[in-house]
């Protein structure tokens, strides 16, 4: 599957993208009370996860395909991993948490706002997530088409 490993780096951007717009859009509908943005951050956290998950079966496939693993790139690999991890299982359980007050309508502000504080530390952990797996490129070659093929001897 190293079709796979070679999407990482592209379909990685996409929950990114959505996950950071989503906290966004829950941000304006929540201080704005606009009830469309708060129903287009629902759909883009779900996005987002979806995503997310499709993100980490590409990472853990291009970790396959990599073949020049050392200590240094092993350590820092296993601290984006991670952090990617920690990041859609978060996520997840706010989608769960959301879902479940929208669904029972017991979503008042105060819900709200502890939805939008838990999602707000979610971006920390994109930025980690993100920061390392940038290292694991920039420092070891990782995930670019030079390692994913056998060295020319």
């Amino acid at each position: 599957m190293e079709f796979l490993a070679e999407l990482h780096p592209k379909v990685v951007h996409f929950p990114i993208a959505l996950l950071i717009t989503y906290v966004i859009l829950e941000l304006i509908g929540i201080l704005f009370k606009i009830d469309f943005y708060q129903k287009a951050a629902h759909l883009l956290l779900f996005l987002g996860v979806i995503g997310a998950f499709f993100a980490v079966l590409t990472g853990n496939q291009a970790h396959a395909a990599y073949r020049y693993w050392n200590d240094s790139s092993s350590e820092l690999f296993n601290d984006h991993q991670t952090f990617a991890n920690l990041t859609v299982w978060y996520f997840t359980g706010i989608l769960l948490l959301r879902t479940y007050l929208v669904v029972k309508k017991k979503f008042p502000s105060l819900f709200k706002y502890i939805v939008l504080t838990l999602a707000l530390f979610g971006c920390y952990l994109i930025y980690q997530t993100a920061e390392y797996g940038g290292d694991l490129i920039k420092k070891f070659g990782v995930g670019t088409e030079l390692n994913l093929t056998e060295p020319n001897d």
